[in-house]
């Protein structure tokens, strides 16, 4: 059974600096992509940074447009946890962040949301100004 459980939101401050952490279960993250996703209130769900399967093979990180320059995405092989580090917090960067996987592929692209086939729960950050 594949499970992703998100961890690590809350309520901060504009300026301020966040950590989100991504526990998957079931799947090894050395064939698995994951990514992290977000959803604002109104708005539809909407990518922000993917991590291959294939990082140990050359293979590289991807990042919305929206989310180059303040988020980082990694992970821990051996814990299976994947972080998203997230800078110089915005209030709209407010929203329920979910991780999510799909088996890994070096052809599809790493950011489209529609091909991920498990989902976690998501957490909440709320940024005030």
């Amino acid at each position: 059974q594949v499970l992703l459980v998100e961890s690590g939101g809350g309520l901060v401050q504009a300026g301020d600096s966040l950590r989100l952490s991504c526990a998957v279960s079931g799947v090894s993250l050395e064939t698995y992509d994951v990514g992290w996703f977000r959803q604002a209130p109104g708005k539809e769900r909407a990518s922000v940074a993917a991590i291959p399967y294939s990082l140990r093979e050359g293979g590289s990180p991807s990042y919305a447009d929206a989310a180059k320059g303040r988020f980082t995405i990694s992970r821990d092989i051996t814990k299976k946890m994947v972080y998203l580090q997230i800078d110089s917090l915005k209030p709209e960067d407010t929203a329920v962040y979910f991780c999510a996987s799909r088996y890994g592929s070096r052809r599809r692209d790493l950011l489209d949301l529609k091909d991920y086939n498990y989902w976690g729960q998501g957490t909440q950050v709320t940024v005030s100004s």
